[in-house]
């Protein structure tokens, strides 16, 4: 096991979830807009996460072949139910009263949707956002099956080889990425709830 793996992995990570937030923000406003292509939206961001991981890649990989680029666009799609979701069910869930407030006094939908409603939505989209980093920390391990790299490659072959000590040392290292995002990102969002609930006090 070696840094540039490490490295390989967290960037691996990195790419899927970036592009995750580019289209999974948007797609949950859409949702959220149109209540005709809610239920379109909806299902296929659970259908894709309820299919194998290692499937979604293996069919990902008749078409793009076995790169990295496979296993970032694998990830992507296992990850967007919950940024999709928490978009949705944020908007969805700012308080009416303030809604009607910022139409009274003559905001568009636009205004609305961006000045308003989107930043007390923003931390039930992080938490999403935390969600599809977390998963796609473990879900990248399958990237080496596809050509991916990472630390996968170092968990296959100590399987491979029967290397127990190998095999701990690079689960212990997913662990601890995945503990350790969750801790450093749970902490933002904690502060931007407090912010949040300031804001809305004052």
């Amino acid at each position: 096991m070696t840094i540039d793996m490490i490295t390989t992995h967290l960037l691996l990570v990195f790419f899927s979830v970036l592009l995750t937030i580019i289209f999974g923000v948007p797609l949950g406003v859409v949702a959220y807009i149109f209540p005709k292509a809610r239920k379109i939206i909806l299902k296929v961001v659970e259908v894709l996460q309820t299919v194998p991981a290692l499937a979604l890649l293996g069919v990902i990989m008749v078409f793009l072949g076995p790169d990295r680029a496979t296993v970032i666009i694998g990830l992507f799609a296992y990850s967007l139910l919950p940024v999709v979701l928490n978009t949705y069910t944020g908007l969805v869930e700012v308080d009416p009263a303030v809604k009607e407030a910022a139409k009274g006094i003559g905001m568009t939908k636009i205004n609305r949707l961006f000045l308003v409603e989107l930043p007390l939505a923003l931390p039930l989209i992080f938490s999403g956002v935390r969600l599809a980093i977390v998963t796609s920390v473990g879900v990248a391990v399958f990237g080496a099956f596809v050509g991916g790299g990472g630390l996968g490659s170092v968990i296959y072959e100590s399987i491979r080889v029967s290397n127990m000590k190998l095999l701990l040392q690079s689960t212990a290292v997913l662990i601890v990425m995945a503990v350790g995002f969750d801790f450093v990102m749970s902490k933002i969002e904690k502060q931007m709830n407090k912010k949040l609930t300031g804001n809305s006090v004052d």
